[in-house]
């Protein structure tokens, strides 16, 4: 029986990820993977194994454009958070 097997750059195409993460998929466990002399392959039954647990990308972040008052705040200097001036008043 012959088994397809693919590359971390050909898994990486049909995963949709970069090679580099697919290393790290098989150094961590979560793909196995086969290696024949220098080379890692990984069969496509882990193919779409990883296909199917593949999630949605980590934590939601905000939608651009909207900032915390907090976030506005420390992006703006000082003398303007506080209301003073900055201009300086000369001796007359």
């Amino acid at each position: 029986m012959s088994r397809n097997l693919y590359t971390t750059n050909e898994a990486a195409d049909l995963l949709g990820v970069t090679p580099a993460r697919v290393r790290q998929m098989v150094a961590r466990g979560e793909v196995e993977s086969e290696k024949l002399g220098r080379d890692r392959f990984i069969t496509a039954e882990a193919i779409e194994t990883a296909k199917q647990r593949k999630t949605s990308p980590g934590p939601t972040a905000k939608p651009p454009g909207k900032v915390s008052t907090a976030s506005k705040a420390a992006t703006q200097p000082a003398t303007a958070r506080n209301g003073a001036s900055t201009k300086k008043k000369g001796k007359k």
